[in-house]
């Protein structure tokens, strides 16, 4: 007796894989053009450059802001400015100032969170970002119930861990 074999295929329907998005305050973008004698800078800055291949190879998504842009733009040292820049390039999309960021930016303010901080935060919130990365002590202490505020190097940590 013949049996005939036959092969089911079963489609289910196909839910895209959310990107991780971050956001880097000016201080992490800043971070490679510190001196790198101290074994923390020096960690911090692998770790962002680390972050930025993941950009560039579009494995994780990043977004950039008005606010950067004018800090960047205030920079007083051209190669920095022109190397942010140029990255900036690699954002999905560029914050611009609205009333729900400003409101959102005086809430942050008022727990002692400075000006362009509080619009740093402000911003990468209004974008939903998973992630906003810094090497700023003062905002590494700040608690975001919406958002992890991490720096470089524990970013890593945790990339690393989500691979396994």
């Amino acid at each position: 007796m013949l049996f005939r074999m036959t092969r089911v295929i079963l489609y289910s329907e196909v839910v895209p894989i959310k990107k991780i998005k971050v956001y880097f305050d000016n201080c992490c973008y800043n971070r490679p053009f510190d001196d790198q004698s101290q074994i923390r800078i020096s960690l911090e800055t692998i770790a962002k450059i680390f972050t930025q291949k993941l950009i560039v190879d579009k494995k994780i998504d990043m977004i950039w802001s008005y606010i950067l842009f004018a800090e960047n733009h205030d920079n007083p040292f051209s190669q920095r400015r022109e190397t942010i820049s140029d990255f900036s390039k690699n954002a999905i999309d560029t914050i611009v100032e609205n009333d729900e960021i400003l409101k959102k930016s005086e809430e942050i303010r008022a727990t002692g969170i400075k000006e362009k901080d509080s619009l740093h935060i402000a911003c990468a919130l209004y974008a939903n970002c998973d992630y906003f990365i810094t090497t700023d002590d003062r905002l590494l202490k700040y608690k975001c119930p919406d958002m992890n505020i991490i720096n470089p190097v524990d970013f890593i940590k945790i990339w690393e861990g989500n691979k396994k």
